[in-house]
């Protein structure tokens, strides 16, 4: 348009257009913007990974995308993490130390200290809020687990959830661990993904990895300048222990050979690849108490069937993972986006002794963190064998510790451990613009997941924020070890690392190394440490702690001075005050709870508060007339629950109790019903009595059923269908997710008193004991 006709249109306007553009900076407010050539960012964070589990790291499971990073970059092979998962992932995405960061247990626990708070501080940026700030595309799949559990549902506060901690996108579970065949519940964004029945073949890692790729692309179609980060935290090879029929088919019988050899085989081929020096010995088997191993070859036939098919599942998990970084590898090669990327793939801590010493198809029977004693291979178990379904969707497995033992070669001990075997794991860093002329080396120095973000930092010519939203940020507890990838020989800047987790606790300074095992239920008064000196002994055989008593009392006070630092005490062995105390904002979840036909599943821990320990009613409200069917309440999955059902005119009751079922006898509905009632009664002892009734009359009982407490039921209450995971395969076999045909109007939950031995109950006498003494 002319100036003239700008006149015409807009009287007085003239040539102030013009004016304006020539003479103003911008009409638009500043937006973040990356340099030019920034690189791309990709972590990828397996969960339960061992030392050894990878091919360039001794492994004879192959993992060809991984070991292609290392020869385009350099293993770090005396990298360091914590021994526990939502530590390691705090300590990577703020470069503060766990308990800095308020992070030093699990996020399920909130006890009300501040080095366990169970959330992300406020005031401390993210790796992504970094990131994001400095022009980057951020997004992230896979497992969170960095908030409170009485925040994950879409009622609790998401302020340390991914969205609000800088991701841009998020796809994956905000918990501990979930089922790879039928996923209990995942999030996009910020919402649950409502999900009635998974496709058949679905898995997991693959749903992960395809949302993975779709991000990437999806960022560099629209806009081939912008650097993006990714961060794909595994759920891989945390347990269950699940994976694809084909792919464990591929390792049948790798495994028969037990863990004493694989040990010795992989010590053989770390030492050929440099990863340990070439005159290296094993450590005997752990023999810690309650976490000690046996020889392979003391099993019997069929226990060594059995416990060598967990290992042929992990195997194949393995390979996932691997197949997930080929497929994001290709995805940025297809893009021309490869060679300026950085990838980091490393584990959140060492593989897991969780399965105890013979190994379970269900793993919430003998997981936790106590000691319990573990029962012989069962009946079930060579069951499960013979018809072939570990791994698959009806079994919840772990492998036994021998395993992990053995994953975690050269190291002693294992997760949750202060030992090396706790918090040693393998590190790739590959960045081919940059390495490609020292792809495949090895690099010695003391690297901690603390130092990742303000590595990063450095590499990509950032700042680390000192703010966030208005409140002064700590500085990183990690330090940068950018130096050490063009330079071999850089000395480490890392010199000192106190490690606590669960009771265990350790030190590292300037090359030696001092460390407790805890032994639970013991006072931590009686604790002994144990003293090594790295250079000559990397993987902790020999207790210098009487010879170097004077170094051994400095090593000490160097770990009560960090732990006070870092707000460590006080030290709980995760079955005291960790497991009892709950923030105020759990009494409300055990509320009575109504609940209409048609809604989500409700969220798993709203729905185990309402059964937790205690007595507690369901009654549903319905019409009920011959013929209809379905089910009624479901609670749980395949780990465990109950579910209440009509079938052929006749009402039913199944628990699943770890993989075993509970009947009840069948009780006949000849006419129209309007009111059906389970009534569970808590009497002590961990069992539970129930009955079953309609219109008032009581039509069958069940007793001695086992609690389910802790995480149990896994999956949440569904009224009306039982979605995803079923509680009962043969149910689901016959029917699918079985939704009620008759018209329901509502079922709700009323919680009852607590059992005499419930854990508020022993906690308010703990209290009670503990004002007398005042």
């Amino acid at each position: 348009m002319t100036d003239q006709r700008q006149q015409e249109h807009y009287p007085g306007f003239g040539g102030k257009i013009g004016k304006i553009i020539a003479t103003s900076e911008s009409w638009w407010p500043p937006r973040p913007t990356a340099p030019a050539d920034a690189p791309n960012v990709v972590i990828v964070l397996a969960d339960d990974l061992g030392f050894s589990d990878l091919g360039c790291f001794g492994s004879e499971i192959p993992t060809p995308a991984i070991d292609e990073l290392a020869a385009t970059g350099v293993r770090y092979t005396n990298f360091h993490v914590t021994p526990l998962c939502s530590p390691t992932r705090a300590a990577l995405l703020t470069g503060l130390n766990s308990h800095h960061a308020g992070m030093g247990f699990v996020a399920n626990a909130n006890p009300g200290f501040p080095g366990y708070a169970g959330e992300l501080p406020h005031n401390q940026s993210t790796l992504a809020e970094m990131l994001r700030d400095n022009g980057y595309a951020t997004m992230a799949v896979g497992k969170w687990h960095l908030c409170l559990e009485s925040d994950l549902s879409v009622a609790g506060d998401t302020h340390s959830w991914p969205l609000q901690r800088g991701f841009d996108q998020y796809y994956g579970f905000l918990e501990a661990l979930t089922d790879f065949h039928f996923p209990h519940q995942l999030y996009e964004g910020n919402n649950p993904v409502h999900v009635d029945e998974y496709p058949e073949g679905y898995y997991l890692t693959d749903d992960l990895t395809d949302r993975a790729c779709r991000m990437i692309r999806d960022v560099k179609t629209t806009d081939p300048d912008k650097p993006l980060f990714l961060y794909y935290a595994h759920g891989a090879v945390h347990a269950p222990l699940h994976a694809k029929a084909d792919d464990i088919a591929r390792h049948r019988g790798n495994y028969d050979k037990g863990w004493d050899q694989l040990r010795e085989e992989r010590l053989a081929r770390q030492k050929e690849l440099g990863i340990v020096p070439p005159d290296a010995q094993l450590p005997s088997r752990n023999p810690e108490p309650n976490e000690d191993v046996r020889a392979w070859d003391s099993y019997s036939e069929d226990e060594r069937r059995v416990m060598a098919r967990y290992m042929e599942v992990y195997a194949a998990m393995v390979e996932s993972i691997d197949e997930s970084v080929a497929r994001i590898s290709a995805e940025l090669e297809a893009l021309g986006q490869l060679d300026n990327t950085i990838f980091v793939f490393t584990s959140d801590n060492g593989a897991s002794r969780e399965g105890r010493a013979q190994g379970s198809t269900s793993y919430f029977t003998h997981s936790g963190t106590g000691a319990r004693p573990s029962p012989p291979v069962s009946e079930f178990e060579l069951e499960a064998l013979e018809a072939d379904v570990i791994g698959g969707p009806t079994t919840w497995p772990h492998y036994p510790r021998g395993w992990a033992m053995a994953c975690n070669t050269p190291f002693r001990l294992y997760k949750i451990t202060a030992h090396r075997g706790g918090h040693s794991v393998p590190m790739v860093l590959s960045w081919p613009a940059r390495t490609e002329a020292i792809g495949g080396e090895l690099r010695p120095q003391y690297t901690h997941i603390t130092d990742l973000m303000p590595t990063l930092a450095d590499l990509l010519g950032l700042n680390v924020p000192t703010e966030r939203h208005g409140q002064a940020s700590d500085a990183p507890d990690g330090v940068s070890f950018a130096a050490s990838l063009d330079d071999p020989s850089a000395p480490s800047d890392h010199t000192e690392q106190y490690i606590e987790c669960i009771g265990h606790r350790g030190i590292y300074r300037d090359g030696w190394s001092a460390a407790i095992f805890h032994e639970h239920h013991t006072p931590f008064s009686s604790d002994r440490w144990e003293l090594f000196n790295l250079a000559d002994d990397f993987n902790e055989r020999n207790d210098l702690a009487d010879a170097e008593p004077e170094k051994l009392d400095e090593l000490v006070q160097a770990w009560e001075e960090a732990a006070w630092r870092n707000r460590v005490f006080p030290l709980d062995e995760a079955s005291g005050l960790f497991r009892t105390l709950k923030p105020p904002e759990h009494a409300k979840l055990t509320r009575e709870l109504r609940i209409l036909p048609g809604s989500p599943t409700v969220e798993r821990l709203r729905s185990s508060r309402l059964i937790a320990g205690g007595n507690f009613t369901v009654t549903v409200d319905l019409h009920h007339r011959p013929g209809d069917q379905g089910v009624l309440v479901a609670h749980g999955s395949q780990a465990s629950g109950y579910v209440l059902y009509i079938e052929n005119d006749a009402l039913c009751f199944v628990v699943n109790s770890s993989g075993r079922y509970l009947t009840a006898d069948p009780m006949g509905l000849s006419g129209e019903c309007r009111q059906i009632v389970l009534d569970v009664q808590a009497p002590g002892g961990r069992i539970w009595n129930a009955s079953v009734g309609a219109d008032g009359q009581v039509g069958s009982t069940l007793s001695g059923i086992p609690q389910m407490i802790g995480f149990l039921p896994w999956q949440g209450i569904d009224v009306g269908i039982n979605r995803r995971s079923p509680v009962s395969w043969d149910i689901y076999q016959r029917h699918g997710t079985f939704p009620y045909t008759g018209t329901l109007h509502q079922v709700t939950y009323t919680p009852g008193p607590p059992a005499p031995d419930a854990d508020e109950v022993l906690l308010e006498e703990f209290r009670e004991f503990g004002m007398a003494l005042e």
